[in-house]
């Protein structure tokens, strides 16, 4: 008897086991393949858009994967760094071989956490309870809950060109069959999704006179708040090429053979992350696309093309890739391939990640609908969470949306009809200017001390931070500048020269001006502020916080009328039936959802605000 079980041991497996095992929970992982724990099944790197914030947010929380990538990365860059704050993303390649290794050497450590090398294909329940999981030998193991992070393994069935295989995350994994079968059987909805990954080259069949090198950052930002800078670097770079008219015409000589095309494939792919033949018959008028050669490790010459996500025949992307500058003499070491895989629903789970149907038992990653490592991991870690929580008779973690894009992302898949891969964007989060990568540490840690994932020590850390950051806004709201020590800075960007004292604060608000610049021409602001603090992120967050002070203030009154909504509670028992004045469509989706705020009800697709009135009212205002 465990007390939790985790069924897969891919990103969100990894997180759900460690969150489990570091809150006191006995957990047992399994996983049909040991020497693939948090394989890099598809493109070599963490973060990106959106994705970086999560990563920070995970380490927040206090999961592994910021850490994971930190050990394991070799090329760093933060991207979108023209435009604002909110936007800034950071990303780094990975070694993929070291990074499973490091994960795998982190579970191992854990002395709550039994590994087992099995395939997980049914679910044993009693009085809609869950009970314990069967294996393939037909074995049945107990435990008080269980996760399932089954990844793309249910029922998994890859293409190349008219080629068919049945394969769980790459060609050489076998899926996993029976477990849909028992979900569906215990009353679950499922569907059918797809995704794909590029063709895998020989680095040193590439003319890289003929493509653009790509450089990391000149100073690497490390994503855990617990990694020493010091320790990461840049060590490899990157390459950029582009596909030309020539390979568009290539690859439509393969459109017969293609499964998207001739209807082979029967699930639904990522809208923002399309394979190259679907970019081609999108945008028709666009001449070129660009390509990113990225390499897999140190000590590989393999090599990921992203950009060329293809089901196309293998000859086909051979022909198509020796067409675009620096590949001629490509050599492929892995064709791209599709594959398609079951999923369930989304609305069948709670904001806790526990299902709907069944007591104890929660789903996590890419069994929910998404795409990608990170939004894997952070489910993982929640459900961990939740499901350890649970078993100590203590309350749910729920995050809202504007505590993190965590809060978003799980909010969004149990209200919104998820019928093709979900992937976190910026611009899905409303509270984005506050949900920044910078100050994960400061929104998440009460979060992660609660739980017991976040150490007394770092949790003090963080306390201490958010107090250097007030004192010295207070500091900057109080002390002036004499026009000696602030016209040298305007003259250089170009500002009218002023005979008056300025207050800091003020001037930090002015584009281009930032606390570290005067603090160069300020002795005595220098002297005070560093009797306080020198940490440079403190000195970024107090920068942000001024220049966007109004900004975020009215985000602040925005958020706590949402809040007010999330406050009222909707019983689980409760009859929408029953209620007179809803409309059918809001009625059949509330229904579906059995949403557990008023807030979330608002959000679900096909829900009307007359709707949520006539809710309001039978509930009580």
């Amino acid at each position: 008897m465990y007390d939790i079980i985790v069924a897969g041991a891919g990103h969100a497996g990894c997180e759900a086991a460690l969150a489990v095992s570091r809150m006191g929970c006995s957990c047992l992982l399994v996983s049909s393949d040991l020497t693939a724990i948090a394989r890099m099944s598809c493109n070599p790197a963490i973060g990106g858009v959106a994705k970086g914030q999560i990563t920070r947010e995970i380490d927040a929380l206090g999961g592994e994967m910021a850490k994971a990538i930190d050990a394991t990365g070799i090329q760093y860059r933060m991207l979108n760094m023209s435009k604002g704050p909110a936007m800034h993303s950071p990303r780094a390649q990975a070694d993929k071989t070291l990074y499973s290794l490091y994960m795998r050497r982190v579970i191992e450590k854990e002395k709550n956490i039994d590994l087992l090398q099995d395939t997980v294909t049914g679910i044993d329940s009693s009085s809609e309870v869950f009970r314990g999981v069967i294996l393939s030998s037909g074995r049945i193991i107990s435990g008080r809950a269980a996760i399932l992070t089954c990844g793309t393994f249910l029922n998994g069935l890859i293409h190349i060109g008219m080629n068919h295989y049945h394969g769980g995350r790459t060609i050489a994994e076998p899926p996993v069959h029976g477990l849909t079968e028992s979900l569906v059987n215990l009353g679950f909805s499922s569907g059918r999704l797809k995704t794909g990954t590029p063709p895998r080259i020989d680095a040193r069949s590439v003319d890289y006179s003929l493509v653009e090198e790509q450089k990391g950052d000149e100073v690497p930002v490390v994503f855990s708040f617990r990694t020493r800078p010091a320790l990461t670097r840049n060590r490899i770079s990157c390459f950029v090429t582009k596909t030309t008219p020539d390979t568009h015409e290539i690859l439509k000589k393969g459109f017969d053979r293609s499964p998207l095309f001739t209807g082979k494939v029967k699930g639904t792919g990522p809208r923002y992350c399309p394979s190259i033949e679907d970019k081609i018959c999108r945008f028709p008028d666009k001449l070129s696309h660009h390509i990113f050669l990225e390499p897999e490790g140190i000590d590989t010459n393999e090599m990921y093309v992203n950009g060329f996500s293809t089901s196309l025949p293998e000859d086909i992307q051979l022909e198509g890739l020796q067409s675009i500058p620096g590949l001629r003499d490509v050599k492929i070491i892995r064709p791209g391939y599709a594959i398609e895989y079951d999923y369930f629903f989304p609305y069948q789970v709670t904001r806790s990640l526990e299902t709907k149907n069944i007591e104890n038992l929660y789903f996590a990653g890419q069994i929910n609908g998404t795409s990608g490592y990170e939004e894997a991991a952070a489910q993982g870690l929640i459900a961990g969470i939740n499901a350890a929580l649970k078993l100590q008779h203590r309350s749910p973690l729920h995050l809202k949306r504007s505590d993190a894009y965590i809060g978003v992302l799980i909010d969004d898949l149990i209200t919104k009809e998820t019928n093709e891969p979900y992937r976190m964007f910026t611009s899905s989060a409303e509270h984005r200017l506050f949900l920044r990568h910078d100050n994960a540490d400061i929104r998440l840690h009460t979060f992660g001390h609660s739980s017991g994932l976040l150490d007394r020590e770092t949790f003090t850390a963080i306390n201490n931070k958010i107090s250097c950051i007030e004192m010295l806004k207070e500091l900057c709201l109080t002390s002036k500048l004499s026009s000696s020590e602030i016209n040298p800075i305007f003259i250089k960007l170009g500002y009218p020269i002023v005979n008056s004292p300025q207050n800091t604060s003020a001037l930090l608000k002015r584009p281009g001006i930032y606390l570290h610049m005067l603090l160069e021409t300020s002795s005595s602001l220098k002297n005070a502020v560093h009797s306080i603090t020198e940490d440079a992120s403190i000195f970024e967050q107090v920068d942000i916080d001024l220049k966007y002070h109004g900004y975020l203030n009215r985000d602040r009154m925005m958020t706590d009328k949402i809040i007010r909504l999330e406050s009222h509670q909707i019983p689980s028992s409760f009859k929408y039936d029953s209620v007179s004045g809803l409309s059918n469509e809001g009625r059949e989706k509330l229904i579906k959802h059995r949403p557990d705020t008023i807030g979330q009800a608002s959000r679900i697709l096909g829900v009307s605000p007359s709707d949520i009135s006539v809710l309001m009212i039978r509930l009580g205002r």
